[in-house]
């Protein structure tokens, strides 16, 4: 029985074809091709071989050719770039000898895929789940090559995009570019290589906000990051987490991990995932916190209002943190606090301060508040229930006996809460996060707390390190 044999031949250059591939074209009494890769193999074949090449997109040209060939009873083989199996010839071999009912051997040699040497020479970008997408509309409809490119970019998974652009293709890869925008960071890392393993080869690493498809071609691989993939030394790198599971972090690790898949998944929901980091870092925490989506409307946050604060604990100006009730300082991570030498102080059931607010006629939280401005008038204000606590807080920095560093207003329910957030506004020289309305609570508090000492990792939207 004659045999065919379809070999990938990698990306072009001789040392990135396989042995097996060598072999079999030395070996080859027919070999069948598209013109411009006959010269890439030329000096495996033997004097014999017959060699029958055709143009582009004249695929179906060759298979007939060869399968002619093969019903002599000739043996073949078919070269296919990259692999033969990715975008190559074996699907259109199986298929024709289907259609015309013939029955032979048939062998596939694996070979090295354009997006496998393209990412050798990125670094180590495809290190966990990824897909291949081709942007050519020839065969496949646009509507479903924008499904699969949402699909891929919502999945975050690393993408490697063949056939980017052509002549008549020029704004597909622009609408891929709008696509992962909407699901991906601006900071995303992205490299393309035109001519991998082939003379006048470029390799260039950018961001997804700075790709410009105008530097892309049909000799293009364009490779797009998942939300881990980062740049170090010029290379893309993907974690796959053999480093992570080796190195010594304490047990809190998973938990950390959680929470940062989660931010992630949290920013790809937002409407307006564009704001300053200043404003999105306590966003992304009030939302993980109550999983409610409206935290975009309602948490309102000074500018600069995180690095402010955060540099009153960090160059130690500011050593306390004041809340209204008990509950809230539970929520505040004893971790950060640790490291950064900072103490959480709630007055509420310290000795006296029942005795006080019935001998004012106050509540038990403003008596609580006018003992805490005594000692600590420069502290972190924390307000998660006690709107009455928040409206005293705001009478004694207009008497000038407080200074807060900051103020974090957000009181729940229905009495005098929407009031005592507006009272606090004014304050435009104090640093102030306030969850508008009356929704607000010890947990959110807390949780906003957590986002100004872990300032330093907003950035990299990294949170939970101390959790």
């Amino acid at each position: 029985m004659s045999k065919i044999t379809v070999i990938g031949i990698g990306p072009g250059n001789s040392g990135d074809l396989t042995g097996r591939a060598v072999s079999a074209l030395s070996s080859c009494t027919v070999l069948v091709g598209y013109k411009y890769y006959i010269p890439f193999i030329e000096k495996y074949l033997n004097d014999k071989t017959e060699v029958l090449a055709s143009g582009m997109k004249q695929e179906r040209q060759r298979i007939s050719m060869a399968l002619d060939k093969l019903s002599e009873g000739r043996d073949v083989c078919v070269i296919s770039s990259g692999d033969s199996g990715i975008y190559g010839m074996a699907s259109l071999v199986y298929e024709m000898m289907k259609e015309r009912g013939i029955e032979a051997e048939v062998e596939v040699i694996p070979g090295i895929s354009a997006f496998q040497k393209a990412a050798s020479l990125l670094g180590a970008p495809v290190g966990h789940d990824f897909c291949v997408i081709s942007l050519s509309d020839l065969m496949t409809p646009w509507a479903l090559i924008e499904k699969r490119i949402k699909a891929a970019a919502e999945a975050d998974f690393i993408t490697a995009v063949y056939n980017p652009r052509s002549n008549s293709r020029y704004w597909q890869l622009f609408r891929l570019k709008e696509i992962f925008l909407t699901y991906r960071s601006g900071d995303t890392p992205v490299g393309f290589v035109r001519q991998a393993g082939r003379d006048g080869e470029q390799v260039t690493v950018t961001t997804l906000s700075e790709f410009n498809p105008e530097d892309v071609d049909m000799f293009t691989v364009v490779i797009i990051g998942n939300s881990q993939t980062y740049c170090w030394d010029g290379k893309m790198i993907t974690p796959r987490g053999y480093y992570r599971d080796n190195v010594n972090e304490d047990e809190t690790a998973p938990g950390q991990n959680i929470m940062i898949e989660s931010f992630r998944t949290i920013e790809k929901e937002m409407k307006h995932p564009e704001v300053s980091l200043n404003v999105k870092w306590p966003m992304l925490h009030a939302i993980h916190t109550t999983a409610d989506f409206d935290m975009e409307n309602i948490v309102k946050v000074d500018e600069n209002a995180l690095p402010q604060i955060y540099s009153a604990f960090e160059t130690g100006r500011v050593r306390t943190i004041i809340t209204d009730v008990t509950m809230a300082a539970s929520g505040i991570r004893k971790g950060a606090l640790a490291r950064l030498g900072i103490e959480v102080k709630c007055y509420l059931n310290e000795p006296g301060v029942m005795e006080y607010a019935k001998e004012k006629g106050i509540t038990r939280t403003q008596a609580g508040i006018r003992m805490a401005v005594k000692d600590y008038p420069e502290a972190l204000y924390v307000f998660g229930n006690a709107p009455t606590a928040l409206m005293e807080l705001c009478e004694l920095i207009r008497r000038g006996v407080a200074h807060p560093c900051g103020i974090i207003a957000a009181p729940v329910g229905f009495v005098h809460v929407c009031e005592s957030k507006h009272m606090v506004k004014p304050f435009v020289n104090i640093p102030k996060i306030i969850v508008e309305g009356r929704k607000g609570g010890s947990n959110l508090a807390a949780t906003l707390v957590n986002s100004i000492l872990c300032w330093p990792d907003a950035s990299q939207l990294k949170p939970g390190r101390d959790v």
